[in-house]
C-alpha cells in the first residue's frame, strides 16, 4: 500500500511531464503503466486511491478533452488507456466519478463538454453493474446536452444514447427523450447526425414502433423505418402499414423514405395479415426496384400513385375479408389528421380511402364514412378538396348509387346556409366557407364522372351531375340554372370549369360504348367561352383561360355521330387552387401558367383542325391566327406562331391524303410565315422555318408523295434555321433569300401568283425587319420564277404602285423599285405598257417605279428605245372642232405619246441612265426636238384639264402637264449627260420658238449644239433629215430651223455635213408651209457667218434662192421676202460680182415696192439691201443710178422714219448710192452727215440735198421727180413768166418753216411739213410732196 501510495503520484507528475511536453511514446507508456497500478490497487482493495481520486480525476480528463489524432496511433492508444482508467475508477468509486463527471456537463468549453460525454459513454458500456441503480440520475442529467446546437456535442450524445440503448436506460422514465432526439436529428433537412443509426440499428422496445408521425419528423422516416426492418427481423413485432403505404407515395422525400417504407411492409406482411405473404413478396421488390431504378424527376408521379392503388387493390383483394377492410378503412380515416400539413401525403391518403371504400362490401359503412369526410373535411385547404373529390371518384368505381345519394343528401343538409342546421359542424359558415364547400362538390361530380362505369355514369350526366353542378354554382335566388360568369369565387369557377373537363372527357371515353347525345355541348362551350373574355386582356393572372380551353377540347374533339378521332386529348386539367407559394392570389407562376395555357391552346386548336382536316380547314384556322401571327407585340406574335408551327406538325402528321388534290392556299400561307423569318424574336424566326418546312411538306403529300418522303432541298430548310439564330440584319436577309429560293422551286405555277399577292401584303407588316424580308423573299421569287408571270405583270405593278401608297418607309421605296426593274428585265413591253397606262400626271410612286428602270445602262436603253417607238409611232395630236359655232378646230394631245414623254423625262432625270442616254443620244435628241414642236398649241385631254383644275383648287402643286413644257423638259436630262449647259442649250421657252415672230431670237439651240455636241451632230443630222418630209409642218419647221441654225457655225463644214444641209435647205424652199420656206432661206444666209470661204462656190445657187425667194407669190405677209432680203445682204459680202451682176436690176426693182412697205422690217431690209447692192452699180453705172434716182425721193423721206432701224438703214443706202449719184458734193454730204452715230438736221440737209441735185443735174433730177402717186415723170408744163407767183405748197406742209429755211433768189420754198413728219400714212405724204415738185418747186 506504501508503494501505491508512492507510485500513484509519481506517475501522475510523470504523465503531466510528458502530456504537456507531447512526447507520444512516453505519454502513451505512462498512461498503460498507470492504467496497471489503478488496477492492481483496486485488485488488493487499497484505501490509497480515496486519497489521490480527486487529483487523480482532474488530471485524466484533460486526456479526454483533448482530441486525439486518427493519423498517429500513440496518441489513439493514450486515449483508449487513459478511458480504461475512467472505467477502472467508475468501478470502484461510481458516486464520485459522476459528482466528478456531470457538472462537466454544464460547461462552456466544447471539448470539455465533448470530452465528459466520451467518458459517460465509456462507462455505461464498461460498468453497467456500477450505473444500474444510477440510469435515472444519468437520464435526468442527459437533458442539458440534449438541448446543445453544437454538432460535435451532438455527435458524442448519440454516442451515449446509443450506449444506453444497449443498457436498458431508453426504457426508463426519460427514456422517451433520447428517441425524440435521434428521431429528430435525422429529421434535419441536411447530414442528419445519426451515426448510432448507421451501421448498427438502435435497438428499440416497443416506444420506437409508436413515434407519432409529426410533421417535423418526416425527414426521419428512412432510418426509422430501417431500424423498424431490422427490429422486425428480430422480433417480427406489429407495425402500421396504413402509414407506411401513404408515406410511399413520395419515395424520394426523407433519403428516399419510399423504398425504406416498402422493405418495412415486405418484412411486416405476415403481421398484417397472413394472406399477403405470396403477393406481397413478389409486388414490394418491383415496386422498391422500380424507385431505386428512377430518380425523382425521371420518376412519373401520376404513376407511381397508379401503381401504388393498384398494389393496394390487388392486397384488398387478396385479404378478402370484409370485417378486415371495415377495420383497415377505420383505421386509415383516423389518421387523416395527422397529415396536415402534408399536402401531397393527404391527398393520396384520400386516394387510398377511396379505393379500400370501394372494396368495402358494406354500402352503410360506405355511406357512413362518405359523411364522416363530408364533415371532417377542411374545405378551405386545396389538398382537401382535392382529395375528398378522387376519394368520391375511386368510391364511385363501385358504388356510384351510393355515392350519388351521398352528395346530394349532404347539399339538403342545409350545408350553404348560415345559421345552425341539421348539423352543428355548419354554424355559422362563412360566405368563403360555403364557396369552398361548393367547389368542392361541384369537382366531387367531375370526379365521380371520370371515374364511374360510363356505361352507368353516362344516363345520369345530364339528369343528376350536370343538374346539381349548375345549382351549386348558381344558389342565389334568382339566378338561372346555367352558370354565371359574374361569380365572383375564383376556386369556384376552376372548379366548375375542371368538372364540366372530367364530364366531356367521360363522354369522349364513353361514346366507345354506345351512341350518346350530349344535348348540352354548345351550351358548355358557350359557357367556356364566356370564362375565358370575362379574363382580363392586359395580364395571365390565373388558369382560367387554360383549364376553360382544355375544356372546350374535349367538347369539341368528339367528331359527329359519336366517332372517336384518332389520338386523345391531354388529360384533364390539374387541382384548382388559383394560388401558389410566392405567388398572390389569383396568379399563377407565370412562366409555368403561360405554358400550360399556351399548350392548351394548342390541344383546342388541333381538335377544332381535325374535325376539318383539309386545305379548308387549315385556312379557315389561320384566317384567326393571321392577326396574331402579324401583330406589333412580340409576345403576341411569339405564341401565335407557335401555336401555328404546332399546327402544321399536327396536320401533317394526321394527313392522309388517298387522291392528288391542289393544296389550293399554300401561296397564302407560305407569304404568312415567310416574312417572319426576320423577327425581332428569334424563337419567332425558328418557329416561322418550321412552318414553312411543314407546309411545303404538305404540299408533297398532296402531290402524290410519301409523307415519309424527305426531299434534298426541303429538308435544307433546317440546315437554314442556324442562320437565323444571328441579330445581324446582313445574315438574315441572306437567309430569307436562300428560303425564298428554296420556296421558289417547290411552289407550284398555280400558287405562285397567289404567293406573290400575298407576300405583297407583307409589305405593310408592322415589324420592319419582316417587312423587309417580304421585299427581299418577293425579289427573290421573281427572278426565280418570274418569266412565267407575264400575264400577270400589270396586276403585279397595279399591286406596287398600291404599296408604294400605303408605306412610306425609304428601305420598302427602294426594294419595290428593284422589283420592277426586275419585272422589266423579263418582261420589257409589258412592264412598258403597265407603266404608261398610269394615270398622268404621274405621281410620285409611278415616278419613282419608272426611275428604277435606269439601273442596269443595257435594260435602260432598250428601254428608251421603246419608248422613242411609242412617241414616234402614234400622231402627237388630234384635231377636234369646237362646240361653238365659227369657232375653229381644237388640238388635243393623244395618251400615248404624252405618256411617253412623261416616261423618258423620269427615266433621264436618273442618274444611273447616263450611259444609256449616251448610247441614243441623236435618236433622243431628235425625238424630243420634233415632239416639242409638234405640241405647241395643243391642249390637254379633257380629262387632265379637269385633273389639272380639281388639282388647283385643292391648293396642290402638281407638275404642269403641258405637252410642250413637258417634251422640253425631257430634253435637259439627255443633254446633262454631255455635260452641256442647259442654260445655253435647253428651251427656256418652248413655246416661243415656233411663233412665227419668235424666230429670230429663240432659235438658238443648233447654233448651241453645234458649239456644245459637235461630234453627235453627225448622227443628229442624218435623224433629223428624213423629218423634213413630216407630214406635220411643225416638225418640219423644227428641222428646218434647227438645220439653219447649224448653218451658223463652221462645224458643219468641219464635219462636212454643209453640203448635205445646204441641198436640204435649198430642197425646202418649195415647200408648201411658209415658215419653211423662210427658215431655209435663213440657213443658207447663216451659211456666210458659218462658213464664209463656201459662199463664193455656191454663189450663183445661193443668189438663186434669194431671188426666188422674193418672188414667191405665196407669201400674203412677205416673210419669205424679208428672210430673202436679210439674208442676201450678208451673201453679198462673199458672192464672186459676176454672178451679182447679172442679177443686180431684177433685185433691185424687185425690192424697190417694200421701201415704203409698213413693215418696219420690209422697209429697214430692203433699204439695207439696196444699199448693199449699189456696190456692184459700177458695171451697170447708168441702168442702177436711174434706180437710184427712182428711189432717192423714198430715201430722203424715211430719214424721218419713226423706226431707228429704218432710218439707220437710210444713212446706209445713201452713204452707199452717193459714189453713184455723179455728184461730189452730194456724196461728201452723205459721208458726212448721215453718220450712224451723228444726229441730223433734216430741213438743213433737204436744202443742201436740193441744191446740190439741181446744180448737179437739174433735167434729169426734174424728170425723175413723180407726179402724183410718183408713177412717172410729169408732163411738161408750158413756160410761165418769171414774176407770177409760186403756188403755195398744201396747207399741211406749211407748219413747221423758218424763215431761214426758205431760199433766196425766188427759189421756192421746199414742204415745211418734210422738216417734221411723221410717217403716219407714208405714200399720201409721198404723193403730196411729188405733186409739190411736178409744179416746179425748185
Amino acid at each position: 500500500c506504501l508503494c501505491l501510495k508512492l507510485l500513484i503520484p509519481i506517475f501522475q507528475r510523470l504523465y503531466l511531464t510528458f502530456f504537456y511536453t507531447d512526447i507520444g511514446l512516453t505519454q502513451s507508456l505512462s498512461a498503460q503503466s498507470l492504467c496497471q497500478i489503478l488496477e492492481a490497487s483496486v485488485n488488493i482493495g487499497s484505501r490509497s486511491l480515496d486519497v489521490q481520486l480527486d487529483p487523480l480525476l482532474g488530471t485524466l480528463h484533460p486526456q479526454i478533452c483533448a482530441p486525439a489524432d486518427p493519423s498517429v496511433p500513440l496518441t489513439v492508444k493514450n486515449h483508449t488507456e487513459v478511458l480504461r482508467c475512467f472505467t477502472v475508477l467508475a468501478c470502484s468509486f461510481p458516486d464520485r466519478v459522476l459528482a466528478f463527471l456531470l457538472p462537466k456537463l454544464e460547461s462552456s468549453n466544447e471539448r470539455t463538454r465533448v470530452g465528459t460525454l466520451l467518458i459517460m459513454r465509456q462507462i455505461i458500456n464498461s460498468a453497467p453493474s456500477q450505473m444500474e441503480i444510477k440510469k435515472p440520475f444519468i437520464l435526468s442529467s442527459m437533458k442539458l446536452p440534449l438541448q446543445d446546437s453544437n454538432n460535435k456535442v451532438k455527435r458524442a450524445v448519440v454516442q451515449v444514447i446509443s450506449a444506453m440503448a444497449h443498457h436498458g436506460y431508453l426504457e426508463q422514465p426519460g427514456g422517451e427523450a433520447m428517441l425524440e432526439f435521434l428521431v429528430r436529428q435525422c429529421a434535419l433537412p441536411s447530414e442528419p447526425v445519426s451515426p448510432g443509426l448507421g451501421g448498427r440499428p438502435v435497438p428499440a422496445g416497443r416506444a420506437s414502433a409508436t413515434v407519432p408521425l409529426s410533421r417535423q419528423f418526416t425527414n426521419a422516416l428512412t432510418p426509422l423505418c430501417k431500424s423498424l426492418m431490422y427490429l422486425a427481423t428480430k422480433k417480427q413485432e406489429e407495425g402500421e402499414n396504413a402509414s407506411l403505404s401513404v408515406v410511399s407515395s413520395q419515395p424520394y422525400a426523407g433519403e428516399c423514405r419510399g423504398a425504406a417504407a416498402l422493405r418495412l411492409l415486405g418484412v411486416l406482411h405476415y403481421s398484417i395479415h397472413p394472406a399477403l405473404d405470396l403477393l406481397w413478396n413478389k409486388k414490394v421488390p418491383l415496386l422498391v426496384e422500380h424507385v431505386e431504378e428512377n430518380t425523382e424527376s425521371s420518376l412519373c408521379q401520376k404513376e407511381w400513385e397508379e401503381e401504388l392503388l393498384l398494389f393496394l387493390q390487388e392486397t384488398l383483394a387478396a385479404v378478402s375479408d370484409n370485417t378486415w377492410i371495415c377495420h383497415f378503412v377505420t383505421e386509415m380515416c383516423r389518421q387523416l389528421n395527422s397529415y396536415n400539413g402534408f399536402v401531397l401525403e393527404k391527398n393520396f391518403l384520400y386516394k387510398c380511402i377511396g379505393t379500400t371504400l370501394g372494396a368495402c362490401a358494406s354500402k352503410d359503412l360506405v355511406q357512413k364514412h362518405l359523411q364522416e369526410l363530408l364533415e371532417t373535411a377542411r374545405y378551405h385547404e386545396e389538398a382537401e378538396r382535392e382529395g375528398l373529390a378522387s376519394c368520391f371518384g375511386i368510391c364511385a368505381i363501385n358504388h356510384l348509387e351510393e355515392t350519388l345519394a351521398k352528395l346530394e343528401d349532404f347539399v339538403r343538409s342545409d350545408v350553404f346556409k348560415k345559421s345552425v342546421g341539421l348539423f352543428s359542424i355548419f354554424k355559422d359558415r362563412s360566405d368563403n366557407e360555403v364557396e369552398k364547400i361548393k367547389s368542392t362538390l361541384i369537382l366531387c361530380y367531375g370526379y365521380v364522372a371520370v371515374y364511374a362505369p360510363k356505361e352507368l355514369v353516362l344516363s345520369r350526366i345530364e339528369a343528376d351531375i350536370l343538374k346539381n353542378i349548375f345549382q351549386y354554382f348558381n344558389t342565389k335566388p334568382g339566378l338561372c340554372s346555367s352558370p354565371c360568369v359574374c361569380s365572383q369565387d375564383l376556386t369556384l369557377k376552376l372548379c366548375l370549369i375542371r368538372s364540366i373537363c372530367m364530364i366531356s372527357q367521360a363522354i369522349y371515353n364513353g361514346v366507345k360504348c354506345g351512341d350518346f347525345i350530349f344535348s348540352r355541348k354548345a351550351e358548355l362551350v358557350a359557357q367556356m367561352v364566356e370564362f375565358i373574355k370575362a379574363e382580363p386582356l392586359e395580364a395571365m393572372r390565373t388558369p382560367v383561360r387554360q383549364r376553360a380551353m382544355i375544356t372546350c377540347t374535349y367538347l369539341v374533339y368528339p367528331s359527329p355521330g359519336g366517332m372517336c378521332l384518332t389520338g386523345p386529348p391531354r388529360s384533364e386539367p390539374g387541382p384548382c387552387s388559383p394560388t401558389s407559394p410566392g405567388q398572390s392570389r389569383g396568379a399563377l407562376p407565370s412562366p409555368m401558367l403561360y405554358g400550360d395555357t399556351i399548350s392548351a391552346l394548342k390541344d383546342l386548336l388541333k381538335s377544332l383542325l381535325q374535325r376539318n382536316l383539309t386545305p379548308h380547314g387549315l385556312q379557315d384556322m389561320f384566317a384567326h391566327l393571321g392577326p396574331w401571327i402579324k401583330s406589333n407585340k412580340e409576345h403576341e406574335r411569339q405564341r401565335a406562331v407557335e401555336v401555328s408551327a404546332a399546327l402544321l406538325d399536327f396536320y401533317l402528321s394526321k394527313l392522309n391524303v388517298s387522291t392528288v388534290i391542289p393544296f389550293y392556299n399554300l401561296g397564302v400561307l407560305i407569304a404568312l410565315f415567310s416574312p417572319r423569318c426576320s423577327d425581332s424574336l428569334a424563337s419567332v424566326r425558328q418557329h416561322a422555318v418550321d412552318c414553312v418546312y411543314c407546309l411545303l411538306y404538305i404540299q408533297l403529300c398532296y402531290e402524290g408523295f410519301a409523307r415519309d418522303h424527305r426531299d434534298e432541298m426541303v429538308e435544307g430548310l433546317k440546315a437554314l434555321k442556324k442562320g437565323l439564330e444571328e441579330p445581324d440584319f446582313t445574315v438574315l436577309f441572306h437567309t430569307c433569300n436562300n428560303i425564298a429560293m428554296v420556296i421558289g422551286k417547290r411552289v407550284p405555277p398555280d400558287q405562285l401568283m397567289s404567293l406573290l399577292l400575298a407576300m405583297f401584303e407583307g409589305l405593310a407588316d408592322p415589324d420592319k425587319n419582316c417587312s423587309r424580308a417580304a421585299t427581299v423573299m418577293i425579289n427573290s421569287l421573281l427572278k426565280e420564277r418570274g418569266g412565267v408571270l407575264q400575264e400577270k405583270v400589270p396586276d403585279i405593278m397595279s399591286i406596287i404602285h398600291s404599296k408604294l401608297e400605303e408605306v412610306d418607309e425609304e428601305h420598302i421605296r427602294k426594294a419595290a423599285q428593284q422589283t420592277v426593274y426586275i419585272l422589266a428585265s423579263q418582261h420589257k413591253s409589258v412592264v412598258v405598257s403597265s407603266l404608261l397606262g398610269s394615270a398622268l400626271p404621274f405621281d410620285s410612286h409611278t415616278c419613282a417605279m419608272w426611275r428604277s428602270l435606269a439601273t442596269e445602262p443595257a435594260l435602260t436603253s432598250q428601254i428608251l428605245e421603246q419608248l422613242l417607238e411609242k412617241v414616234n409611232r402614234d400622231v402627237p395630236y388630234k384635231e377636234s372642232k369646237g362646240f361653238l359655232l365659227g369657232s375653229g378646230a381644237e388640238r388635243i394631245a393623244t395618251p400615248l405619246p404624252l405618256a411617253a414623254t412623261c416616261a423618258l423625262y423620269e427615266i433621264m432625270s436618273a442618274p444611273e441612265s447616263g450611259a444609256a442616254v449616251l448610247g441614243l443620244y441623236p435618236p433622243l435628241f431628235v425625238t424630243l426636238l420634233l415632239r416639242v414642236s409638234c405640241t405647241v398649241g395643243v391642249q390637254l385631254p379633257k380629262n387632265l384639264q379637269s385633273r389639272e383644275r380639281r388639282s388647283s383648287s385643292h391648293g396642290l402643286a402638281p407638275r404642269s402637264l403641258h405637252p410642250c413644257r413637258y417634251g422640253g423638259a425631257a430634253g435637259r436630262p439627255a443633254r446633262r449627260e454631255r455635260g452641256e449647259n442647259v442654260s445655253q442649250v435647253g428651251l427656256a421657252d418652248p413655246e416661243g420658238l415656233f411663233r412665227p415672230e419668235g424666230f429670230g431670237d429663240s432659235v438658238t439651240l443648233g447654233s448651241a449644239m453645234a458649239r456644245h455636241a459637235g461630234p453627235r451632230l453627225p448622227l443628229i443630222v442624218k435623224n433629223l433629215i428624213p423629218t423634213l418630209s413630216s407630214v406635220f409642218d411643225s416638225q418640219r419647221i423644227t428641222s428646218t430651223a434647227f438645220l439653219a441654225e447649224l448653218l451658223s457655225s463652221n462645224v458643219v463644214n468641219d464635219l462636212m455635213l454643209l453640203e448635205t444641209v445646204m441641198d436640204n435647205m435649198t430642197g425646202r424652199q418649195k415647200d408648201a408651209c411658209t415658215l419653211v420656206r423662210m427658215l431655209a432661206l435663213r440657213g443658207l444666209g447663216n451659211i456666210a457667218s458659218g462658213s464664209p470661204e463656201k459662199v463664193r462656190k455656191h454663189g450663183a445657187k445661193l443668189l438663186a434662192s434669194m431671188v426666188n425667194g422674193m418672188d414667191d407669190k405665196d407669201d400674203p405677209h412677205n416673210l419669205v421676202a424679208l428672210e430673202a432680203m436679210s439674208s442676201l445682204s450678208k451673201l453679198l459680202d462673199h458672192v464672186e460680182e459676176r454672178d451679182i451682176q447679172s442679177m443686180l436690176l431684177h433685185i433691185a426693182i424687185r425690192i424697190r415696192p417694200f421701201f415704203d412697205s409698213e413693215q418696219p422690217d420690209l422697209r429697214q431690209s430692203s433699204i439695207m439691201l439696196f444699199g448693199n447692192l449699189s456696190r456692184f452699180s459700177e458695171g451697170n453705172c447708168e441702168v442702177f443710178f436711174e434706180q437710184i434716182l427712182n428711189g432717192l425721193v423714198t430715201l430722203l423721206l424715211h430719214l424721218q422714219d419713226p423706226k431707228p432701224e429704218v432710218v439707220k438703214a437710210c444713212k446706209f443706202a445713201l452713204r452707199m448710192c452717193g459714189p453713184s449719184m455723179g455728184c461730189e458734193g452730194l456724196c461728201d454730204m452723205f459721208l458726212n452727215h448721215l453718220r450712224e452715230e451723228r444726229s441730223l438736221h433734216y430741213g438743213e440737209f433737204m436744202n443742201n440735198v436740193c441744191k446740190h441735185l439741181v446744180s448737179s443735174r437739174p433735167g434729169p433730177w426734174h424728170r425723175r421727180c413723180p407726179r402724183g402717186s410718183g408713177q412717172g415723170p410729169a408732163p411738161a408744163r408750158p413756160p410761165r413768166p418769171r414774176a407770177q407767183v409760186c403756188p403755195q405748197p398744201p396747207l399741211e406742209l406749211r407748219a413747221g418753216v423758218l424763215p431761214g429755211d426758205i431760199p433766196t433768189l425766188g427759189a421756192r420754198t421746199p414742204p415745211p411739213g418734210l422738216l417734221g413728219i411723221k410717217h403716219r400714212t407714208a405714200r399720201a405724204n409721198k404723193k403730196k410732196i411729188s405733186l409739190w415738185f411736178a409744179k416746179g418747186g425748185w
